[in-house]
């Protein structure tokens, strides 16, 4: 049956109408949904491989962050060069600040990132770089709602030492780092929002994880070494999925352990764990099953990391003196 023109553009139009009458029944009348709707359908359907989260411990409580200032940890990595400390940073809108913290939460200090701008820093990482032995730390300026930006930035900058008497450095007197290195990157497909950034331990080689409410999200890699003053493309090397989650694509951190071997991933709900299978190459680890790691309640968890010997994963919260959870492989 052949339709004229007007006809045609009602029937667009009433689809158009209909779903979006479907979005907004489905999730009141919001739409990107909010943490605690997507944590509210999650929780609908069980995770899968329950027998598998005997690999780590309970989750347990540390302690909470004792810093004011941060108040949206969006991103943690475990120190290389300093014993029992970890690193975070605050979610946008806050600048280009760095905060050094023991496992309880106690402050250990704050560090300007120095040559870097804060536009919306989703996650960081502590990997290889340029000099040998030494441990740099990588900044994820990667949030994009909007699906808007035409290229995502991640500085590089050598890890700061902590000494005793930085605990009392604060955003207003910061301590200074390094100079930052910038890297231009886009993606091979168009804009992404993410909030996951990887760094492989041993071959400095750098991931970027989308955040998607598709069934999966797209992983996007960048082969060090990197060059500051060219704009990268990045490769499309795999997709990932949490097991069981209504959105298995919505992954909010991530950290991969020194040895290489395992990564780790977080949502709002779990964690999920995959290992990479002996004599493989890493990008090997995309194809392998997602395990759950039950990482205790959190109020809006969007960080993620190994400790520094890997037995260990630490997740934060967003919120003021959000709780520190920890879980320990058994």
């Amino acid at each position: 049956m052949k339709y004229s023109q007007p006809k045609v553009w009602l029937v667009t139009i009433a689809c158009l109408a209909a779903c979006t009458l479907a979005v907004w029944v489905v999730w009141g009348a919001r739409w990107p949904p909010s943490p605690s709707q997507v944590k509210k359908e999650a929780r609908k359907v069980p995770p899968t491989r329950t027998e598998q989260r005997a690999l780590y411990g309970p989750p347990a409580i540390l302690g909470a962050f004792d810093d004011d200032a941060i108040k949206e940890s969006s991103g943690v990595a475990a120190s290389r060069i300093n014993a029992g400390v970890y690193w975070t940073h605050n979610d946008s809108g806050d600048g280009p600040f760095l905060y050094a913290f023991d496992r309880e939460g106690k402050k250990r200090g704050v560090w300007r990132v120095m040559g870097a701008k804060a536009d919306d820093w989703e996650d960081m990482a502590a990997g290889p770089g340029p000099e040998r032995g030494r441990t740099y730390l990588y900044l994820g300026d990667i949030g994009d709602n909007d699906y808007a930006r035409g290229h995502v930035t991640i500085y590089r900058v050598p890890e700061p030492t902590v000494a005793e008497a930085d605990a009392a450095s604060s955003k207003k007197e910061p301590r200074p780092t390094e100079a930052a290195e910038a890297f231009t990157l886009k993606y091979p497909d168009g804009a992404h929002d993410a909030e996951t950034l990887l760094v492989h331990p041993l071959t400095g080689d750098l991931y970027i994880v989308a955040k998607s409410l598709d069934p999966s999200a797209g992983v996007y890699k960048l082969a060090a070494p990197f060059d500051p003053s060219k704009t990268h493309t990045l490769t499309r090397v795999g997709e990932v999925r949490a097991p069981g989650a209504a959105f298995g694509g919505f992954f909010t951190g991530g950290s991969v352990s020194p040895d290489g071997a395992r990564l780790v991933l977080c949502d709002y709900v779990s964690a999920y764990e995959l290992t990479l299978p002996a004599g493989s190459a890493f990008d090997a680890i995309w194809k392998q099953a997602p395990l759950v790691v039950e990482i205790g309640e959190r109020k809006q968890g969007e960080a993620v990391c190994y400790g520094a010997d890997g037995e260990t994963i630490l997740a934060t919260s967003e919120g003021r003196h959000a709780a520190l959870v920890e879980v320990r492989r058994r």
